[in-house]
């Protein structure tokens, strides 16, 4: 129908605009895929987590070089230099959006109806887990495309009325791929693999076809993690060498004492609380959808494949379900009367314009902004980051190794203050000489106890002028929600909401030193006499205490 046709084209245009914009879902989008690939690409200096450097690496290298290695190596013969963060940036959302526009709704109307678009198709596209999330450079999302033509192939293989050896290769290569991209990723594939296995006995050929590509994948896999990991030379490689990446990860997550500092949940975690979260009022359909599983629909077979098998594990983490989300909105249906049709579709588009603001626009939205914005700040030196999610060291770019970050995380006031103290510099008055190394300080305007050292703030209130420095804001982002800084039990739950949402927004501070002797010209003069060493060595001296 036209109209529905209009309608996919409108959210294909929502999808967009939410793909661009730079909220901040969590940490794993930047540091298990871009952060790490740039550092090996580009050479720059990069934060990589303990998964990669641990003595038993559980991330595998390979998936990350398919999907950032080729956009990276364009853009740099593009620009015949390093790229710019911010095109790098776009360029890799813009390659995901590619993803889930392309590669995920075809996969859907191979799984589902031949008609576009379906209905199925059409709950995908106006979910605000498509939007905000399979847009973002998530191992998920990736996770997800792999799952969906996996699925295809493998409804391909069942049909088929004789052997299938192209699909059967096809499915061997996207296996292997999808469980070291995650471990997660063979639990959505129990269930429908039971007709799978069917075929397999009656066409031994199509069996072949399947493991013999499957080993060769996994073997080169294999070797080309090692080779990453150790840089041992690929023909000097023992089997004694071998890094197999999905099997740390695998034995690691099997053990509860690890599991436990990640955080524990009930099993009950992922259907009370991480679907509703991500389904909303989709999840309401799902109990008149289920007998759909008896009769053989492959997307809501591995739905539930996958949240059965992931619900045995005590970390649960909303977005692992990710790929259950396309899988479930394809599989479900709307209420057959048109009144009740009507009123679910109003909730729908309430729940997806909520969630997809909030997580799409919000959401952490302005540390992307703040960093790019560093990335083209001359003369910086420091940066500490306080009450705001991991800053991504990528976005730095070239000058990531020129600037020290120091992540305060959530850390209590006075022991922002003990680092940043040492860190003020003098001002240069104005005056347009050449000023000190730069030090800033990046958290959310919402941080009211900075208020005090803020210039036109509260300075001086309770004797916080003997702290030694001010603060000097020099920019700003005001779509930015914070909202790991609540706490209701304190300051109750009216007065917190008003802090954080009335002041939202992140800012650049430039930390200045209280006390310095005269103006920037005195000090100019002072240099001249030796000042500048004296300086240097206490900074030296303050460098070696922090």
């Amino acid at each position: 129908m036209a109209w529905m046709r209009r309608l996919y084209l409108g959210l294909a245009l929502v999808r967009l605009y939410l793909a661009l914009s730079p909220s901040y879902i969590h940490p794993d989008e930047h540091f298990q895929g871009p952060e790490v690939v740039a550092g090996e690409h580009f050479g720059w200096k990069v934060t990589k987590t303990w998964e990669f450097t641990s003595d038993q690496p559980i991330r595998s290298y390979v998936p990350l070089l398919a999907v950032y290695a080729m956009p990276m190596t364009v853009l740099q013969w593009i620009a015949n230099a390093d790229p710019s963060p911010m095109v790098l940036f776009y360029a890799v959302r813009l390659l995901f959006y590619f993803f889930s526009m392309v590669y995920e709704d075809w996969a859907l109307l191979e799984l589902g109806s031949a008609t576009m678009p379906s209905v199925g198709l059409l709950l995908t596209a106006s979910s605000w887990v498509t939007w905000s999330i399979q847009t973002r450079s998530f191992s998920n999302s990736v996770e997800t495309v792999v799952l969906l033509w996996s699925l295809v192939f493998m409804q391909r293989i069942v049909a088929s009325k004789g052997p299938s050896v192209r699909n059967s290769i096809m499915l061997a290569v996207f296996v292997v791929f999808g469980t070291f991209n995650r471990i997660t990723f063979p639990a959505f594939l129990f269930i429908p693999g039971i007709s799978l296995l069917r075929h397999f006995v009656k066409y031994p050929s199509s069996f072949i076809a399947f493991t013999a590509p499957a080993a060769i994948t996994a073997a080169a896999f294999v070797v080309l993690d090692t080779h990453i990991y150790t840089q041992i030379p690929l023909n000097s490689i023992t089997i004694h060498d071998l890094i197999f990446t999905p099997l740390n990860n695998l034995l690691y997550n099997s053990s509860t004492e690890n599991l436990a500092q990640h955080g524990l949940h009930p099993r009950y975690t992922h259907l009370l609380v991480n679907l509703p979260q991500l389904l909303g009022p989709a999840l309401a359909l799902l109990p008149f959808s289920v007998h759909r599983v008896l009769i053989g629909c492959t997307p809501l077979q591995a739905a539930i494949s996958g949240i059965a098998t992931l619900s045995a594990f005590q970390h649960q983490e909303a977005r692992f379900l990710i790929p259950a989300v396309p899988l479930i909105l394809a599989s479900v249906q709307l209420p057959a009367s048109m009144a009740w049709r009507r009123r679910w579709m109003a909730v729908w588009a309430v729940f997806n314009v909520v969630f997809g603001t909030l997580m799409g626009v919000f959401h952490q939205g302005g540390v992307v902004p703040a960093q790019l914005h560093l990335s083209s700040l001359g003369g910086l030196e420091e940066a500490v980051w306080w009450k705001t999610y991991k800053p991504p060291t990528w976005l730095l770019g070239a000058h990531s190794s020129d600037v020290r970050t120091v992540d305060l995380m959530g850390a209590k006031v006075d022991r922002l203050v003990e680092v940043i103290r040492k860190m003020a510099v003098c001002d240069d008055g104005g005056n347009g000489e050449e000023r000190s190394p730069r030090r800033v300080l990046v958290a959310p305007t919402s941080a009211v106890a900075l208020d005090r050292w803020v210039d036109g703030g509260e300075a001086g209130r309770d004797g916080k002028e003997d702290e030694g420095f001010r603060l000097r804001m020099v920019w700003k982002y005001s779509k930015h929600l914070n909202l790991d800084d609540m706490d209701f039990g304190d300051d109750g739950v009216l007065p917190e909401l008003q802090r954080v949402i009335g002041r939202r927004g992140i800012a650049v501070y430039e930390i200045v030193k209280v006390g310095c002797e005269g103006t920037g010209r005195s000090r100019a003069s002072a240099a001249g006499a030796g000042g500048i060493d004296d300086i240097r060595d206490r900074r030296a001296r303050d460098y070696r205490d922090l």
